[in-house]
């Protein structure tokens, strides 16, 4: 008796590799292949999911505001400027930090789509993760929040979407208002999780006179925290040079505490009195600029006691992406 031949997998449609959708890695491949996801064309999305990006928003306007309103900024929205112009049915598209319940993005009744910055992500690269729920949002029905998903490894990433030269203009709030036109018909979850996020939040202010510097009030005492897009290295020389020869205060009371990486970036932090409000931050934060931009021009040796300075300031930095 003959034995049964097995049946070709010929028949099968083949898809592209563009055409291929994510799917649990346990499932078969949609490629129809015969092998699970995971040991086919999953491989490449998993390689995407483990390897971070250090700086997802390099090459958007407005880098070190994009890495304060993921990392410091309780509220705030931003305008965004798509690099083809806004879908027909879509009135504008905002930016922030956070949105109800933990939503990616938004959908609203009339059209219009928030996009939220501080959500987690399933990738290592925060860029594409965002640029995949800005598709998304852009395209659900109006009313509608969007889900999070596993990301395509082929995605596009914020910069294919977003015009390169628009204005990038963070409006820091004082509350979380701006998620409901209408907040006395919000829902109730809405309305609750709207008072949970103002209860948690700390008073910012965005200073005006330097870039992406936020000053924030806490219950002991205030802080400045100051994104710069310099590379770290030379960064780190420059205020170890103006902290030894003790210029790099922003006056009375006031003290250089160390620094923070964020998504590729140095995030320097001064501890404030109680007393120095946002605006008399503005001052004391120009002239330091003006420091640091000759602290940063020279390429001078460091001295034994900037050595020292430089350490103290190394030891005291963290990471936080």
């Amino acid at each position: 008796m003959a034995k049964k031949r097995p049946q070709s997998k010929a028949g099968k449609p083949q898809l592209k590799d563009g055409e291929i959708p994510v799917v649990g890695a346990r499932e078969p491949c949609p490629c129809g292949s015969g092998r699970r996801y995971k040991a086919c064309h999953g491989r490449a999305a998993a390689q995407a999911v483990t390897e971070l990006v250090h700086r997802p928003f390099e090459g958007l306007a407005g880098e070190c505001d994009w890495v304060a309103l993921r990392e410091l900024v309780p509220a705030a929205t931003v305008g965004l400027t798509l690099k083809d112009g806004l879908p027909e049915g879509v009135p504008s598209v905002t930016l922030a930090t956070v949105l109800p319940m933990a939503w990616p993005a938004l959908r609203r009744d009339d059209g219009s789509v928030l996009l939220a910055l501080q959500n987690d992500t399933s990738s290592g690269d925060l860029s594409r993760d965002l640029a995949d729920t800005l598709q998304r949002a852009l395209e659900a029905e109006p009313g509608s929040p969007v889900a999070a998903r596993r990301v395509p490894a082929d995605g596009p990433r914020l910069q294919d979407l977003l015009a390169p030269d628009a204005a990038f203009e963070p409006e820091v709030h004082t509350g979380f208002e701006f998620w409901v036109p209408d907040a006395e018909n919000a829902t109730p979850e809405v309305a609750a999780s709207l008072e949970r996020a103002n209860a948690a939040a700390l008073p910012t202010v965005r200073l005006s006179g330097v870039d992406a510097a936020y000053w924030c009030e806490t219950p002991e005492k205030n802080h400045l925290r100051w994104v710069m897009p310099h590379p770290e290295e030379q960064l780190l020389d420059a205020l170890a040079r103006l902290h030894a020869s003790g210029a790099s205060s922003l006056g009375d009371d006031t003290r250089l505490v160390g620094s923070f990486r964020a998504h590729g970036l140095v995030v320097p932090v001064w501890d404030l009195p109680s007393s120095m409000g946002a605006e008399a931050c503005e001052k004391p934060a120009a002239e330091f600029a003006g420091r640091l931009a000759d602290a940063l021009a020279s390429d001078a040796p460091l001295t034994a006691e900037e050595r020292r300075a430089r350490g103290g300031l190394t030891n005291r930095q963290i990471t936080l992406s």
